[in-house]
């Protein structure tokens, strides 16, 4: 039975083997449903029209993440501040894996911090464990990694809810054991205090230097079509962020990205039934390939899209500024429209 604990910990552990594309995480929308969110036009929002002329936006901090592999697209002369380079994670041992080499972005003149993931609650739950091996080891392994770095910036997106307390304590041994790093964390957007909430603006902001606020995934791959972020929802996001974290605290993120959803998804299991029918409604010639049957049919597929140009991209920022936002960023460089470094500035 000795063996029994860190078999269980392994294949537990062992979904976390890779980190999907960020921007297919299913965030915790704060919401009650997408559906209800408010999709009239908000006359006390200023948005620019297309080819009219934009203003030139300007922040104290603009932070952009970065990936590990493209560094090449964070050019020289763009307006940032503060990158995370992204890459870093919590491997299904519990230590930490996959470093970038800061040297690949020596030619910035900036501060560089180093982003680390965890998308796997299991993962999530052991290594958090108080006073756990696996705890004391990636604390270790998450100082060591950042004495390269200007700070450390963590990206925990599935903690269990019952490892709320845990994550405060495992931020304030991190505080202690980092007292010159500046110590950040991303978090998923709220417009409003949740119960019990494992990422709670007002327990975590004591604790971290800076919060970085995912503005980002209203809509997702897995819902209904609607924009990434709406102008209207990012305004209630900002309001509370800036209410229960503070402008000095807090980094607003905005995407560069959009998202795309069709009208039909055929790719699923099929009962005999259905198979039938499929072949009748479409006239479909049956095949056998090696001895199984096959057949191909054509449908239309409708498709929306929802993306961020230079204009939204302007609407949003002077948006922020309006309400007081002092610090920006981006998810992520190299996906974004080249016009919006025309309209940016560092004050």
């Amino acid at each position: 039975m000795k063996y029994f604990f860190p078999l269980l910990f392994i294949i537990l552990l062992s979904t976390c083997a890779g980190i999907p594309e960020k921007t297919e995480i299913v965030t915790e929308i704060d919401t009650e449903t997408v559906e209800n969110i408010e999709i009239e036009e908000d006359l006390s929002i200023f948005i620019p029209e297309p080819e009219s002329d934009l203003p030139i936006t300007s922040f104290p901090e603009i932070w952009g993440y970065v990936i590990a592999g493209q560094e090449s697209a964070l050019r020289r002369g763009f307006p940032i501040t503060d990158v995370g380079y992204f890459g870093a994670e919590v491997n299904m041992y519990g230590r930490l894996a996959n470093v970038p080499n800061r040297q690949n972005l020596s030619s910035f003149n900036g501060r560089v911090h180093l982003a680390v993931t965890c998308f796997n609650y299991a993962l999530s739950y052991f290594v958090l464990l108080p006073e756990s091996p696996q705890r004391a080891l990636l604390i270790n392994d998450l100082v060591a990694a950042t004495r390269n770095f200007d700070g450390l910036n963590l990206d925990f997106e599935n903690i269990p809810p019952m490892s709320g307390d845990a994550f405060l304590s495992f931020l304030r041994e991190l505080r202690a054991a980092m007292p010159d790093k500046i110590l950040s964390v991303a978090l998923y957007a709220r417009t409003r205090t949740i119960t019990n909430d494992v990422y709670d603006y007002e327990k975590i902001a004591p604790l971290v230097d800076r919060i970085f606020v995912m503005g980002y995934d209203l809509h997702w791959s897995g819902g209904p079509a609607g924009p990434v972020a709406s102008l209207q929802w990012g305004r209630d996001v900002a309001n509370y962020s800036l209410r229960t974290i503070g402008a000095e605290k807090l980094v607003l993120g905005i995407p560069f990205y959009g998202r795309a959803w069709a009208d039909q998804n055929h790719h699923r299991a099929l009962v005999y039934p259905t198979t039938q029918r499929l072949i009748e409604t479409y006239n479909a010639e049956v095949k056998r390939e090696n001895g199984i049957p096959t057949f191909n049919y054509n449908v239309n597929i409708g498709v929306t899209v929802y993306f961020e140009d230079v204009y939204s991209l302007s609407a949003r920022m002077e948006l922020y500024k309006s309400l007081g936002v002092r610090a920006i960023g981006f998810w992520r460089i190299g996906q974004e429209t080249p016009q919006v470094w025309n309209i940016l500035r560092v004050e």
